[in-house]
Order: C-alpha cells, then structure tokens, then sequence
C-alpha cells in the first residue's frame, strides 16, 4: 500500500533520537519551571484562522463536522495554547508543549515540534528566557554547531507606515520581502505610487550580517527615533547572547513576519552544517488581543525531526540472545532481568546469529535448568 503525499514510515535511530530529544526537553524545561500543556489535535479551524492568528486554512488538513462547522488536524501550537490559557491567572507565565503539527505547505505533512511560551511576563525577561532556553536545550543535545539569528517585525511596518497601501498589494510586498525579491519590491512600491520607498527596502533586504550592521544603520536611521530604539533592543539581546557564550550570532534587518501574530522580536537557530532551521520564534502580543488581553507574549518552537538527524546516535548496548524453548522460556526470562543494562532477546531459534555479542541457551542438568554461553 502506497502512503499520501508527505506522509511517511520511520525506524531506527531517527525515532530513538525523537524519543530522547522529546525526554530532554522536558527534563531541561522542568528545571526551568515552564509548565507542560497539551491541546487537542483536533481543532475548530477558526482558532487559526481569524482575523488576529491569520492563518490560511489552505495550508491545513480539514473536514466538515457533523454541524458543519470546519474542523482541523492542529496546524500551529502557539495560537491553539493562546486559546487554552486566556482564562488562566496571569501568575501562570511559563509553558512548554510537545507534538505534532500539520501543514501542506510544508515538505512533510507532519512534523514534531517542542516548544515554549511565555506571557504576561516582563517583555525583555521572556526574550531572554526564550533564547536561553534554547541554549540550553541545544546544550543537553550536544548540539554546539549553530547560528542564533535575530530580526523584528517593527523595522518594515515603520517604514512603510506613511506610505497607503491596499490590502493586497501590502500582502504581496510582505511576501516579496520575505522571499528576498528585490525586483518584486521595487514593483509593487513602483506600482503603488511610492517609487521613493523602493531604495529603502530593497536596501534592507541586504541588510543581514554580524551586530556591525546596527551601526551601519543605526547612522543610516539617525533621525528616526522608532527606528534606532528597536536596533538598541536587538543589540541588547546579543549582548545577552554573547555573554551566554553564543559566538555566533546574527541580525537580519529586513525579516519580515511569516506568521501573521508576529509583532515585534523574532528570532531563529540554524545548523550551520546544512543551513536546516532548528528553532524559531519571537514575539505575538497582539494574539492575545483576541481575549481582551494587553499583554507580554514570547514563543519559540523547535523542529524535532531536525533536531534528531543531527544528533550523534547513543551508543549500541551490547546485544544477547538467549535460546530458550516453551517449557524454559520463564528461565530465560529471570536470566533477562539479571542482565538488564544491555539489549536481551529471547529466541527458540536462532536465525541471524551475527547481530548478538553473545548467545546463551537455558540447558537442563542434574533435572535443574541453567543458563550458558554457547
């Protein structure tokens, strides 16, 4: 039987890295007092798909319920918690999840995620938290080849803040951004009448590289006091970073949004062997709005599956056979428990002998059973 698109069958080493990075995270948020939440994987489609989440519901697996109401496998972790603790008392800052999330639009419908967020907590301190927690879940992953990239979502909303755009057109402009399009921004501000702001973003586009970019721009940005404050905030968090023992770190100026929520901090970890996205997240104040809440909200997520194909595999235990028939297999079994540090298998026929270190078979003698190495 074949499977659908994006779906896929796995054994070995790539689950036992999953489970063991699953089993650290929990221990490296435990002792960071986050809380552990679960919501359901089924959810109604309108939680990511209203007007302060925004998400497209193209991207997500849906049906129609008996009602008639769209329901959804989980497409996004960050606003399904937003709606499980709005009601919660404000003390209750410090969360963590893991499990999976399903999406089209990317290359496997399903992918495992960990993560953490933290609201209604001081907006610096949850930053800082979020990106120190990562540090140290890379840290117990051993983990050390990396790259911690920060941007904010503020730098593109200010500058095109006078400047009237349609719907549309100021969707199509995020998007170009994102993809790094210069010929489609210098379009679309062209087109929209706004020729004078093409040379800014376009400029900004390229503006990615080490902290020495702040100041390249924060002489560029001299008079725009908006502008300069958010700068400031980003080289405070490298500073962090740097002081936490993070060498490698870098800013992009021109990241916009790929979330809608997103309003403010963002920030990603990439594996500098192959360039793979192992964490991102940042800040989403405004999802909160939803529940009549003004608050701090501060969030990042990991990918699991990535995590785990760079992990360096746990050593193999040594592997036993022990040859056993019906009537001596509880025999073999009480040998097993004697010898439990390393991987026991119980057979009454031994067909593939090359992948044991050792075989022992249970023998009667003197009308008593043993057990001896062949």
């Amino acid at each position: 039987m074949f499977l659908p698109a994006g779906s896929q069958d796995e054994t070995g080493i790539q689950i036992s890295n999953r489970l063991r990075a699953s089993e650290i995270f929990r221990i490296v948020t435990k002792k960071r007092n986050f809380k552990t939440i679960s919501t359901p994987v089924v959810e109604y489609a309108s939680t990511f798909t209203n007007e302060m989440a925004g998400m497209d519901l193209c991207s997500m697996l849906k049906w129609f319920n008996g009602e008639g109401e769209i329901e959804v496998l989980r497409p996004d972790w960050t606003a399904a918690i937003a709606r499980a603790i709005s009601g919660q008392h404000p003390s209750e800052q410090k969360w963590s999840y893991q499990g999976s999330v399903f999406r089209f639009d990317k290359d496997e419908t399903e992918s495992r995620q960990a993560g953490i967020e933290i609201v209604h907590a001081d907006r610096f301190l949850s930053e800082a938290e979020s990106l120190l927690t990562a540090i140290a879940y890379l840290k117990n992953l051993n983990i050390k080849a990396y790259v911690i990239e920060l941007g904010h979502t503020g730098i593109f909303d200010a500058l095109i803040a006078t400047y009237h755009f349609d719907k549309q057109s100021e969707l199509a402009l995020l998007n170009a951004m994102h993809d790094k399009r210069s010929d489609l921004v210098k379009s679309i501000v062209e087109k929209a009448g706004h020729r004078e702001l093409a040379e800014p973003l376009v400029a900004l586009i390229d503006a990615y590289g080490s902290r020495e970019m702040i100041d390249m721009y924060r002489e560029r940005w001299s008079d725009r006091q908006d502008l300069l404050e958010i700068l400031c905030h980003i080289e405070e968090l490298i500073d962090l970073l740097e002081s936490a023992g993070v060498s490698e770190v870098i800013v992009d100026l021109g990241r916009v949004k790929n979330l809608p929520y997103y309003d403010g901090i963002m920030f990603r970890g990439f594996l500098t062997n192959d360039g793979s996205t192992c964490f991102s997240g940042g800040r989403y104040d405004r999802l909160y709005e939803q529940f009549d809440q003004n608050t701090s909200a501060v969030g990042l997520a990991f990918d699991v599956d990535t995590l785990a194909k760079h992990m360096v595999a746990e050593p193999e235990p040594e592997k036993i056979c022990i040859l056993a028939t019906p009537a001596t297999h509880a025999v073999a079994e009480q040998f097993r428990t004697e010898i439990d540090e390393q991987v026991v298998d119980i057979q009454y026929e031994l067909r593939n002998k090359s992948v044991y270190q050792k075989i022992y078979q249970v023998v009667e003698e003197n009308s008593q059973y043993k057990v001896v190495e062949k």
